[in-house]
């Protein structure tokens, strides 16, 4: 729906006029009127966490609305975590985790990482996020917390020499920083990140030497933890991912540079033509 205002004619000297304004009004969509009064009535406490919704049928009456609108809507509740859905049964009302309101941001954070600007925010997100994670475990980490720790270390060590396996040790290292805390947004919120920044991780990983750099800086942490020195352990996990992203994008300038070159040295299209015909130029 368009609706078109004209706005009064302007009263100064200079007699000047002011231009039609049209602006776009949006009508929801039938779908989105649905879920929002479900969404509604679970956060009222009409609809409790692990009651049954009515059938499709059954809403489509209760609503007035085709069966495709009732479908998109339980599709859309079920993506931001109110409800589960399970083939055969009717929806049931759930409760939202960290990990389905991190999900419904991971479409718009991989179109963000498409800018090299992206990559720079999240990469600076990460270093807030888990050298003040590192901090709370230099303070609170309890004595079976800093033995898995260890391990986790360990098996970081024994995974130098094979890029693969480093790479989940690696992952699983930081991830036990992030379980110290006992609050599931972070160890969730340190997930998403890890998986946001993946060719970050395997681009850093190809430079030379680049899993003893990590290895060195994950026991750098771990002491500083083990010790209970918040600063230490704070100022080590922020070095150890300032030094990653610094490879990263080395190594990634490299790369371009290396395709921007194999590219200059592949002959054009046109340059193949006229090398294809050279023998019927005159004088041949």
């Amino acid at each position: 729906m368009v609706i078109v205002v004209q706005k009064p004619r302007s009263t100064s000297a200079g007699g000047d006029y002011q231009a039609l304004v049209s602006f776009q009004v949006r009508r929801r969509k039938l779908y989105e009127q649905v879920v929002d009064q479900i969404e509604a009535a679970i956060l009222e406490g009409q609809l409790a966490q692990g009651s049954t919704l009515p059938s499709e049928r059954e809403l489509m009456q209760l609503f007035g609305v085709g069966r495709t609108a009732i479908r998109e809507a339980l599709f859309a509740l079920e993506r931001r975590g109110f409800v589960a859905l399970n083939n055969g049964e009717c929806a049931r009302v759930s409760s939202p985790d960290p990990g389905t309101i991190v999900a419904e941001l991971s479409s718009a954070a991989k179109r963000f990482l498409k800018e090299p600007s992206g990559v720079r925010h999240f990469q600076q997100a990460r270093i807030m996020l888990e050298s003040g994670l590192a901090r709370y475990a230099a303070r609170s980490v309890t004595k079976s917390q800093l033995l898995k720790l260890r391990k986790a270390l360990q098996a970081n060590k024994e995974a130098i020499g094979n890029q693969a396996r480093f790479d989940l040790t690696d992952i699983d290292f930081h991830f036990v920083i992030a379980e110290i805390s006992g609050n599931p947004i972070f160890s969730t919120l340190h997930k998403a990140l890890g998986e946001w920044l993946y060719e970050q991780r395997t681009i850093a990983g190809t430079a030379k030497g680049g899993p003893n750099i990590a290895y060195l800086a994950h026991a750098k942490i771990y002491e500083a933890i083990a010790r209970k020195d918040e600063n230490a352990a704070g100022e080590a996990m922020t070095e150890h991912l300032e030094e990653i992203s610094r490879r990263y994008w080395k190594q990634r300038k490299r790369m371009e540079a290396m395709d921007a070159a194999r590219n200059d040295s592949r002959p054009s299209n046109r340059d193949q033509s006229r090398n294809k015909f050279s023998r019927y130029s005159s004088g041949s």
